[in-house]
């Protein structure tokens, strides 16, 4: 196992830490709605601080865009845009399912998607590599882990709901957010799709004088601001229509901001750290990496949501078949990580 294997691990198993907790901040911020939240923090996540990373670190980046073709722009820009669909949706998921379930599906169908793909299309002769097939034995695993995963979460509505003494309607039924989620899975995909077809103008930056690290900086710039778009519109939508934007200047208001900041920090800390954990392998770096921060993610997330006190009131049952989805998950990550040995 090489220096660069076990750095570029270790940096996003970190990177997932960042991811899992991101939405752990939502929990505390009481006064704005989700669109007042969701806003701040896309603009954030997706705009304010990625251009200022890119800015210091990426020198010459005018000279980038100006001189790139437009084919080694559109990748990031189209993946981009789709997948900021996707993040608005992935909002309203945790919202309506919870922390720990929305994540565990969302990323689940993201990180199968988004690892298999890139690879089959980019770097297929690697499927019969040691590392391909490390993929290939660890994405059923995660799988397995996200059908125990929806299961124990069904059975938690169930159980939870039975022993409320002042019982209230949901926002929306269990199926129609695990609908969403599983939506928001497919297309959150495409976040690596713009990252992983996006190797040329990777390659430009570094030509003109970025490290081989920071050089992911600029395409995760156009990726995330493109995805921006469908997040500003749809929380303006809902501001509008629910007369809440008058919340941003309410009592208490300095608080929510807060969270909706260290949600920022830690998401973005998360892709900023994956993009750059992956330039440490070679060849399927953009597949594997990004299959190990997907179990990184959900390992934390759901942890998480175990101690928040998400999966009080269940049964010994339910709580045995979201250990089985953990254990599940940490296989996978044990598979993952024996594929770097060779």
């Amino acid at each position: 196992m090489s220096k660069d294997f076990i750095l570029g691990m270790g940096i996003i198993f970190i990177s997932g830490i960042f991811n899992g907790s991101f939405a752990w901040p939502m929990k505390h911020a009481h006064r704005w709605k989700w669109e007042n939240l969701w806003l701040f923090f896309t603009f954030l996540a997706l705009v304010a601080l990625p251009l200022a990373l890119t800015l210091t670190f990426v020198p010459h980046l005018r000279e980038l865009y100006a001189t790139a073709p437009l084919k080694e722009l559109l990748p990031a820009l189209i993946f981009g845009f789709l997948w900021g669909i996707a993040q608005a949706t992935f909002g309203i998921g945790i919202d309506a399912v919870g922390m720990a379930l929305a994540v565990a599906v969302v990323v689940g169908l993201t990180g199968f998607l988004g690892s298999l793909i890139p690879m089959l299309v980019l770097n297929p002769g690697e499927l019969f590599h040691p590392r391909g097939i490390a993929l290939m034995i660890s994405l059923p695993i995660l799988v397995l882990a996200m059908i125990l995963y929806g299961i124990a979460g069904l059975r938690r509505e169930k159980e939870q709901a039975s022993q409320s003494k002042q019982p209230t309607k949901p926002k929306m039924s269990f199926a129609a957010g695990l609908g969403i989620c599983i939506f928001t899975g497919v297309f959150g995909a495409l976040l690596n799709f713009g990252f992983a077809f996006s190797g040329p103008l990777q390659a430009r930056c570094v030509q003109l004088g970025a490290k081989p690290a920071f050089s992911t900086y600029a395409v995760w710039l156009l990726v995330l601001a493109a995805g921006f778009i469908p997040n500003l519109l749809y929380c303006s939508y809902l501001l509008f229509r629910n007369h809440t934007w008058t919340f941003y200047g309410s009592q208490g208001w300095p608080k929510d901001a807060a969270m909706g900041g260290a949600m920022a920090l830690f998401w973005l800390g998360g892709v900023m750290g994956y993009g750059m954990g992956s330039t440490f392998f070679k060849g399927s770096g953009t597949s594997f990496g990004f299959a190990f921060l997907i179990a990184s993610t959900v390992l934390v997330s759901n942890l998480l949501g175990l101690f928040s006190g998400e999966w009080e009131g269940t049964t010994p049952r339910t709580r045995r078949l979201l250990m089985s989805a953990v254990i599940s998950v940490v296989l996978a990550m044990v598979v993952l990580s024996l594929g770097g040995m060779f």
